[in-house]
């Protein structure tokens, strides 16, 4: 049977274990025992601890040869940084984008970077004083190690990043000259809105591929949703249950279906006309079983709403699907992320289907995949988008979800690191993924830690200036300005620490349930189609970082009073009182920032009014407006280039005077016609104004023919390179966009915020 031959096939993946997360829980009950027994040995030996100390500060005075040798400390202190700096500054300005060689440099540094940090940490830094100080020294070392593991692994995985934009043209040629498998294109659905599933079916009968079907998989069994299917002319299928959720609704409807691949889009998700044209090329190798390509969004995250940063904000996917899975491609771990991706029937029959045993379906079937040794492609390139979560409430379960779903590899059988048929570098890939939840736990912690300075008197890190001159600055600064770069500028490394911070406790918590109790909760479904009138303040989720804010505010006047009390401004201070005042001014430093950032967190939590169920976009197109006076007189032609549009209006701005003036709440109908589809629309004037100095007037269309529908849909969704790629804010002009938000809040200064317009390219 050849790779298009395949028939039908009734695909049933293998049951989940049922005794791991037994296993696990005793084997988690076995370690918080152990370290019971470990403090217990702690307070017995209290009294050597001391003498260990002692020894730790005469290596500190006298350190051996080779660490004079390796750090030469003391006589070019800054040497370091402004060397290193100075040439990966040089490195960027020569490549502005990151390429083999520049991301060779740069990585080695920072390698060479995190490599002297860690020795400088885990030698010269523990403070081992007692046991309160060494428990907390010992915590935050261990919290800061967990993150560094999960940052060094993926610069390691950054020395081999694939392009595959000339394979993509090649392969693409192949499509255009005859190349042509059978596809289905798959949309599931669950309570997704009419209105939703309406522009994704119409999106995806518009893609440029003639041998293809199109099939609705609605999970809710809604009449409404099978006459538009018959409406649209696309294959319905429904099932009596919804075992297994999304798994099991494509695994049913692949039972009934035989063509030689298979295309998903969740019921959002809008394809471009040139999806198939892009992917479907790089099927001609066997060994090929899957595509994926990135999510992209026709709105703004809530986070980005939320702030009134709309088109500055990266989504928060961007981050992972411009830097992640580029990485991820190299080192032959794509992931699956369960839309806008082609599969191989053949290669997703051998690995028996999608995932039912998960709540990520779509990250184990590509390990089982890739487990049978087929390959799995990443094409970095935008040919769908879809909604992201329309309020922080719907972002945090959409989140959770995706956590709790990765993180139960460690109870089934597709757990990447022990499942048979991956390679050794594969598996180091998948455990960078799996540790970057664990990291939430660190992200808690470091928004602690400022109170053992204030409230304990307890200084987890000993360092004179000169070491953190020598050790900590260049690793930091050096960091600082490179993340935005090997990121494609998606993400700034002070808006990056915002978006983990929001969610930082509930996705703890998510992390500790699920090593616990990993199949304790089932599938949730992200909702979509939202609209709201006023503020909402999510009080559960802001809970724990109110609490933190105030008892941070509380630290921040400690610690400072702790510093003068003690002498910091004094030239003359004992070693051991100079110790207590920096590392106690260290901590007020802390406490400053996470005020900063949990009072951009709060606000984040504020959702602000979505007046419109519908997405507007800056599209500019030319149109004429035509008003009919009156029975006697022909239509009076006005010429104007739109400055937003949507599925349901449009905002002109007019070329030429002379339109008449409205009086407040008066309506005029009119007709539209966009020149460049040669789309005549008829709908009624709702608003006339000025928008730069140019008159403009709002058009709300009366209810659409599918024709009419269809032609607008397809210039708003489907467009080939439309949806944009934005570059974030640097680090310095992120910081004032931060200070800008808390002094100008949207809940104080804009209580009623308008329709804004999503920038698009203007292809």
């Amino acid at each position: 049977m050849t790779l298009f031959q395949l028939g039908r096939q009734n695909v049933e993946p293998p049951p989940r274990r049922s005794i791991q997360p037994q296993v696990v829980a005793a084997g988690m009950v076995g370690i918080v025992a152990l370290a019971g027994v470990a403090v217990a040995i702690g307070f017995a030996i209290e009294g050597k601890i001391s003498m260990i100390m002692g020894q730790v500060n005469t290596m500190r005075q006298s350190p051996p040869l080779w660490w004079e040798l390796f750090t030469m400390a003391g006589n070019y202190s800054l040497a370091p940084t402004v060397i290193l700096l100075i040439l990966v500054l040089g490195v960027m300005k020569l490549s502005p984008r990151p390429q083999n060689w520049s991301r060779l440099v740069v990585v080695s540094v920072l390698l060479g970077l995190t490599i002297n940090y860690i020795l400088w940490r885990s030698f010269f830094t523990l403070n081992l004083q007692n046991s309160l100080t060494t428990v907390f020294s010992l915590g935050v070392f261990a919290l800061e190690m967990l993150m560094l593991v999960s940052s060094t692994i993926q610069l390691f995985l950054m020395l081999k990043v694939k392009d595959r934009k000339r394979e993509t043209d090649q392969a693409a040629i192949a499509v255009l000259e005859g190349f042509a498998p059978s596809v289905d294109i798959f949309i599931p659905t669950y309570n997704e809105a009419e209105f939703i599933l309406r522009r994704t079916v119409i999106g995806c009968q518009a893609v440029d591929y003639a041998n293809k079907q199109i099939y609705l998989l609605d999970d809710t069994r809604r009449p409404e949703i099978q006459a538009l299917a018959e409406e649209l002319g696309c294959n319905y299928r429904t099932r009596p249950d919804n075992l297994h959720a999304k798994a099991g609704n494509l695994n049913h409807t692949i039972a009934q279906t035989n063509s030689d691949l298979i295309v998903v889009f969740d019921a959002d998700f809008v394809p471009t006309k040139d999806f198939l044209t892009r992917t479907v090329g790089f099927f001609q190798d066997p060994t090929v079983a899957l595509v994926q390509t990135p999510q992209s969004f026709y709105n703004s995250d809530p986070i980005a709403r939320n702030l009134g940063l709309e088109n500055i904000l990266t989504p928060e996917e961007e981050v992972f699907y411009r830097q992640i899975q580029p990485i991820r491609d190299g080192a032959g771990s794509v992931i699956c992320s369960g839309t806008s991706f082609v599969v191989s029937r053949v290669a997703l029959k051998a690995a028996g289907g999608f995932v039912t045993d998960s709540l990520s379906e779509d990250y184990f079937t590509g390990i089982r995949i890739s487990a049978q040794g087929y390959r799995m492609i990443y094409l970095d390139e935008k040919l769908s988008a879809g909604l992201a979560a329309e309020n922080i409430a719907a972002h945090a379960t959409q989140r959770l979800r995706w956590a709790r779903g990765t993180l139960q590899a460690f109870f089934i059988d597709s757990n990447p690191l022990t499942i048979p048929g991956l390679n050794p570098l594969q598996r180091i890939a998948h455990l960078e993924g799996l540790l970057h939840w664990f990291t939430s736990i660190s992200r808690v912690g470091f928004l602690l830690i400022p109170f053992a300075y204030s409230f304990l008197g307890v200084i987890p890190v000993r360092a004179t200036v000169d070491e953190l001159i020598y050790f900590f600055v260049p690793y930091y600064v050096v960091q600082l300005s490179v993340f935005s770069w090997l990121n494609y500028r998606s993400r700034s490394a002070l808006l990056s620490d915002i978006y983990s911070l929001v969610l930082c406790f509930p996705l703890a918590v998510t992390v500790v349930q699920v090593m616990l109790h990993p199949f304790s909760k089932g599938f949730k479904v992200t909702s979509k189609g939202i609209v709201s009138d006023r503020f909402s303040f999510n009080w559960k989720l802001a809970s724990p970082l109110i609490l933190l804010f105030i008892f941070s505010a509380i630290s921040l006047w400690q610690n400072l009073g702790i510093c003068m009390i003690k002498g910091a401004w004094q030239t003359t201070v004992s070693s051991e009182a100079a110790l207590q005042v920096k590392g106690v001014g260290l901590g007020w430093i802390w406490s400053g920032y996470n005020l900063l950032m949990l009072g951009i967190a709060l606000l984040i939590l504020l959702d602000v009014p979505k007046p419109d169920l519908y997405e507007w976009f800056d599209l500019r197109r030319v149109v004429q407006l035509k008003i009919q006076p009156d029975d006697a007189n022909p239509p009076v032609a006005f010429w104007g280039i739109t400055t937003m549009l949507s599925e349901i209006g449009a905002e002109v701005s007019l070329t030429q005077a002379g339109f008449p003036t409205l009086a407040l709440g008066e309506t005029l109908p009119i007709t539209v016609e966009i020149m460049e589809a040669g789309l005549v629309l008829h709908g009624s004037i709702t608003r006339h104004g000025y928008r730069d100095e140019f008159p403009t007037v709002r058009v709300m269309f009366e209810p659409l023919s599918l024709a009419q529908h269809r032609c607008l849909v397809e210039m708003l969704f489907c467009r080939p390179g439309q949806w944009r790629r934005r570059e974030t804010p640097g680090e310095f002009k992120s910081l004032l966009i931060l200070f800008s938000i808390l002094l100008k809040p949207r809940v104080l200064f804009d209580r009623n915020p308008e329709i804004s317009a999503i920038a698009v390219a203007k292809v």
